[in-house]
C-alpha cells in the first residue's frame, strides 16, 4: 500500500529538474512539493512524442465508493477500471521516497539505496474531468515486509522508459519483485490523513 510519499527537490537533482519543469509549465499555485497525499496534484512522468515529459495530475481515481489511490499490479490488467490504462496510459511517479506505517502507527520513510530519486509505476486516466493517477502496488519484498504486506511497484531509473513506452516490458514489470529499500523512522506524524 502507498498512502503518502515525498517529493522534495532540495537534495535530489533529478527531482529538482522535474519540479523546475512543472513550475515553468503550470502557474505557481498549481501544486505544492513536500509530502504528497491522495487528492493532491503532483508531478508524474508521461511518454509523449517529445520523449518523457513531466505533467501535473491529481492522485486518485474517483470510483463509485470513493477515491482509489492504488491498483494491484497482479490484477490491474484484468480489472475494467485499470485495463485500458495498463495497455495505453502508464505513468511514473517520481519521488524522493514513500511513507508507510506499521501496526503501532509508527511512520517510516522508504528510499532506494544509493539513489536520490525513487520511481513508482503508475497508471493514469481522466476521471471526473481531471487527469488522475494511481500507484501500482505489489507484494512486499523483504525490506518492506515487517512494516506492511504491500508496497509500491518501484522502478529503477533504467526501467522508467521501457515501462512508459514498451507494452511487453510493462507486462514483465507487473510481475517483478521491486528492489530492496532502506527504511528510516519518520516520527513527525502518526496519523494517516
Amino acid at each position: 500500500m502507498c498512502g503518502r510519499y515525498q517529493f522534495t527537490a532540495e537534495q535530489v537533482a533529478e527531482i529538482q529538474r522535474i519540479a523546475e519543469a512543472i513550475n515553468k509549465k503550470y502557474n505557481a499555485g498549481a501544486w505544492r512539493p513536500g509530502e504528497i497525499s491522495p487528492s493532491m496534484s503532483a508531478p508524474v512522468l508521461l511518454d509523449s512524442a517529445g520523449g518523457i515529459q513531466p505533467e501535473l495530475l491529481t492522485w486518485g481515481y474517483r470510483g463509485p465508493k470513493g477515491l482509489i489511490i492504488n491498483a494491484r499490479a497482479e490484477t490491474a490488467a484484468e480489472r475494467p477500471m485499470f485495463r485500458e490504462s495498463v495497455a495505453q496510459k502508464r505513468c511514473v511517479i517520481p519521488s524522493s521516497g514513500f511513507f508507510e506505517w506499521d501496526r503501532q502507527k509508527r511512520k517510516y520513510l522508504f528510499t532506494l539505496p544509493g539513489e536520490g530519486a525513487l520511481y513508482m509505476a503508475g497508471l493514469y486516466d481522466v476521471r471526473a474531468g481531471k487527469p488522475s493517477y494511481v500507484i501500482l502496488t505489489t507484494e512486499a519484498n523483504a525490506s518492506m515486509r515487517e512494516v506492511h504486506h504491500r508496497m509500491p511497484l518501484v522502478l529503477t531509473k533504467e526501467q522508467v522508459a521501457p515501462w512508459l513506452a514498451e507494452p511487453e516490458a510493462a507486462g514483465e514489470f507487473l510481475r517483478m519483485t521491486p528492489p530492496q529499500l532502506e527504511k528510516a523512522p519518520a516520527d513527525a506524524q502518526i496519523s494517516f490523513w
